[in-house]
């Protein structure tokens, strides 16, 4: 039995073990462990970040399909986003294309000036280089210059000119290329509008016997005929209006040229004359207007030869021809106004 000496000697031994327990117990505890967790949170963020920031799963690659071109079946986009082309810009702008690079004369078209405003200028033939900075992923080309080096930056279809032979198959056509079927049958509908509002216009004003001619003029003193699709408002005249061509002129040359003694039978009711002259020299439109042989012609006595730029009627692009389809019906029927005074 322990004596009261005793007793308390156990005590205190017993309080001094408690405290010495507490003590090295302590460092598990909550408070004294606040650095541990601090530290595993910065290593968390840590850890993911690494994982964030490693390169991003690759892109789907776009859907290709097979196009069949001048040289054989092409993988092309089925949807292309980035096109380069040469004399194809107003065509592909029609379907609703992206055309980021196109070949000089087309910033001259006055029907695309505000559609190409971002479209930057590649050249002709067309610059490998400029267009591969450009990174199109579709090359449409008319010629087939530099076409080696093009298809090694991106698909390249090559389809020569006359490929199309009316502005519906020229549609239909670059609305397949472009993946845009839906927009080329708008604007086809669209057109076909246009086309039959002129025809109703022109009503009462031209004669069902009535023959239309489209002549060019060069600056070498060259004379020539156009059918109608070789651009000079041939498809707006021909294919929309309905307008008949000349007798002598059956078409199966879309360009013929004339001498000024055989002028006379390709003559035709109505004339329309563009004039290349790129120098702006006058001096061959000048002697093609003093020459008997013109001043002779029907469409001289009655005041119906007109004389139309040369950039506004070249252009044989869609939005080019639609465009033309008013050109054409206001001259005819502002020149009826003028000779009823």
């Amino acid at each position: 039995m322990f004596n009261r000496k005793s007793l308390f000697s156990l005590i205190t031994l017993l309080m001094l073990f408690t405290v010495v327990a507490t003590a090295c117990g302590g460092a598990n505890s909550p408070a004294a462990s606040t650095s541990a967790p601090a530290a595993e949170a910065t290593a968390a963020p840590t850890a993911e970040a690494a994982t964030s920031t490693e390169a991003p799963a690759a892109e789907a690659a776009p859907e290709m399909r097979s196009f069949e071109t001048a040289k054989g079946p092409v993988q092309i986009p089925a949807k292309p986003q980035r096109i380069v082309t040469d004399f194809y810009g107003g065509e592909l702008l029609a379907v609703g294309a992206n055309v980021v690079g196109v070949e000089p004369s087309a910033f001259d078209n006055p029907f695309l000036t505000d559609l190409l405003k971002d479209t930057q200028d590649v050249g002709y033939p067309i610059s490998a280089e400029k267009t591969l900075e450009l990174a199109p992923d579709l090359i449409v080309v008319m010629y087939d210059d530099n076409y080696d080096a093009l298809s090694k930056i991106a698909p390249t279809i090559h389809l020569p000119y006359g490929t199309a032979t009316n502005i519906q198959e020229t549609v239909k056509l670059f609305g397949d290329i472009a993946g845009a079927p839906g927009k080329a049958e708008a604007f086809i509908a669209d057109f076909d509008k246009k086309a039959t509002e002129g025809r109703e216009k022109l009503k009462g004003i031209v004669k069902e016997e009535d023959t239309f001619g489209i002549y060019e003029l060069t600056d070498k003193g060259e004379l020539w005929i156009f059918g109608d699709n070789a651009g000079r408002g041939g498809q707006a005249l021909y294919n929309a209006l309905q307008l008949k061509m000349p007798a002598k002129n059956n078409n199966e040359n879309q360009t013929l040229q004339l001498s000024m003694e055989l002028l006379p039978e390709y003559a035709a009711d109505y004339m329309f004359l563009t004039t290349y002259d790129p120098e702006k020299k006058g001096d061959k439109l000048k002697e093609l207007k003093d020459s008997p042989v013109w001043k002779g012609l029907d469409a001289s006595k009655n005041n119906h030869l007109f004389y139309n730029d040369f950039d506004t009627y070249y252009r044989y692009d869609p939005i080019a021809i639609t465009a033309q389809i008013d050109l054409f019906v206001d001259m005819i029927i502002a020149r009826s106004e003028e000779n009823k005074k």
